[in-house]
């Protein structure tokens, strides 16, 4: 059975499985010291909604961000969670790590040796709780990536309970995950909007949670039933935050 530790850094709130958790640690810790460095240098990093122009030699971490924002039409700061889960799975499995798995507020990054159940939250939607991704070793290492307007603290324009999209890179998946979240008015909008990501490079799939309805696309995992009773006491700490989990 699979171990996660909670771990909280000025704000944003992690689930981390790994043999390399103190590894996984001191990376996010770094690679936040990265980016708050260079957003102090480059303050409209933090708050731009749309794709900016890279500036000279930029931390791979902020290159990563511009790059997926630029491709998907978002600001970049719409990627950070993701890639930072990236970057401390990497590193892990790097140092020796069988298999690491980081979720950091509903944007998961994994690499596994055995199958693993990551259950799907969508705040009060009858849909909740209910279904789940089983993903085998073989499919991972994967990028999971949620969005809503439903839950979290982050800026959303769009009225959707869950935005799902999976990637092998996590900077590319947040961002369009943000992209599909903030499109979503209505239930007649899931189809449309899932559609316009699949043919996307790099886009493995997407799925969306509109009040009861759902809409799946592309080169998804296994979509199960799921039951746990304990199911949201293995949520990230915040739990108003738009999540998956996993266990």
């Amino acid at each position: 059975m699979r171990h996660f530790s909670n771990y909280a850094l000025e704000g944003a709130n992690f689930r981390i499985s790994s043999t390399k958790t103190n590894i996984v640690i001191g990376e996010l810790q770094q690679q936040r010291r990265i980016l708050i460095e260079y957003i102090r240098r480059h303050p409209e990093f933090m708050d731009a909604l749309k794709p900016i122009l890279a500036k000279k030699n930029p931390p791979e971490i902020v290159s990563r961000m511009i790059s997926a924002a630029d491709q998907i039409g978002v600001g970049p700061m719409a990627a950070v969670a993701g890639i930072n889960a990236e970057f401390a799975v990497r590193v892990a499995i790097q140092k020796g790590a069988e298999e690491t798995i980081v979720e950091n507020g509903g944007d998961i990054y994994l690499q596994v040796k055995k199958p693993i159940v990551i259950g799907i939250y969508a705040k009060d939607s009858l849909l909740s709780g209910k279904v789940a991704f089983y993903i085998q070793p073989e499919e991972t290492p994967v990028a999971i990536c949620s969005s809503s307007s439903k839950m979290g603290h982050s800026k959303s324009f769009g009225n959707c309970n869950l935005a799902t999209v999976l990637a092998r890179d996590a900077a590319l998946a947040d961002a369009a995950a943000t992209h599909v979240c903030n499109q979503i008015k209505s239930v007649n909008d899931i189809h449309p909007v899932l559609e316009t990501i699949v043919d996307m490079d790099g886009i493995l799939g997407g799925l969306v949670i509109k009040e009861d309805q759902i809409g799946l696309i592309g080169q998804l995992p296994e979509l199960v039933k799921f039951d746990d009773p304990r199911f949201k006491d293995k949520i990230t700490a915040d739990k108003n935050s738009n999540f998956n989990t996993c266990h």
